[in-house]
């Protein structure tokens, strides 16, 4: 990566002012838990016949994520300066180069990684948990193309968010050295999807992601990296939702 412009490189960071610290993580944590687990017990208490509906599995998808974020946001309004100052929030020209230029590595070693893993313990546990969800569900475009949006930018930036933002800012709000916060940012990432088979292969993931927020000390770079490396998977969604691939 030595080819990168000097000007992406991360500088040390600022002082951190804000009044919110690594509680602040577990708490948007929690919310996107109980928010999670209350959703999916609403659902099979009014649907019980329909669990792998289209509305259970977009809802079920997307909202425990989004109010996990709108959480973070929040403390970040209530507890600090707001995210753009709080969270390193930009997006320039400098964070879409790097971004896309870690992304396409971690695409190549994500697709490297996830055969390997799959020869390792077989197609069914490689599976994702959206994958599951959604083998043989045929849905209307329009929310197949919704389900696709989704995993390809709004997840990844709402992941960003809290991962790359407002974790990374707790650590560092610390006094942890740049590179022990990249490392145990890409750890919990990785703990935090909540699938024990496929956390090694998070890990792989979530690398390139990392490098891209430690080289530039910015959020953008590590959005525009994540969306990148979630384009094929989303493709692969859109296309199984919509009957044209066979899981």
């Amino acid at each position: 990566m030595s080819s990168l412009p000097d000007a992406a490189r991360a500088e040390s960071p600022p002082e951190r002012d804000h009044r919110w610290g690594f509680g602040a993580f577990l708490f948007v944590f929690a919310v996107f838990v109980l928010s999670a687990v209350v959703i999916g017990a609403v659902i099979g208490l009014a649907r019980p016949d329909s669990v792998d509906s289209v509305a259970t599995i977009l809802i079920g998808t997307m909202v425990p994520t989004g109010l996990a974020t709108g959480a973070c946001l929040l403390v970040t309004k209530l507890r600090g300066n707001g995210p753009k100052i709080d969270l390193r929030w930009s997006y320039n020209r400098e964070d879409l180069k790097v971004g896309v230029k870690f992304g396409l590595l971690g695409l190549v070693c994500t697709t490297v990684a996830a055969a390997v893993w799959t020869r390792i313990v077989g197609e069914d546990n490689a599976t994702s948990s959206l994958g599951r969800l959604v083998d043989d569900q045929a849905m209307p475009v329009a929310a197949a193309i919704t389900l696709f949006l989704y995993v390809w930018l709004i997840g990844p930036l709402c992941e960003e968010i809290i991962y790359r933002g407002l974790l990374w800012g707790a650590l560092e709000r610390l006094q942890w050295g740049r590179w022990a916060v990249f490392g145990l940012t890409t750890v919990i990432f990785a703990v935090s999807h909540l699938e024990p088979l496929r956390t090694s292969l998070l890990l792989v993931i979530g690398v390139p992601i990392g490098l891209a927020r430690l080289y530039t000390g910015r959020l953008g770079a590590s959005v525009v990296a994540h969306q990148v490396n979630n384009f094929l998977p989303a493709l692969a969604v859109l296309l199984i939702t919509l009957g044209v691939m066979q899981p």
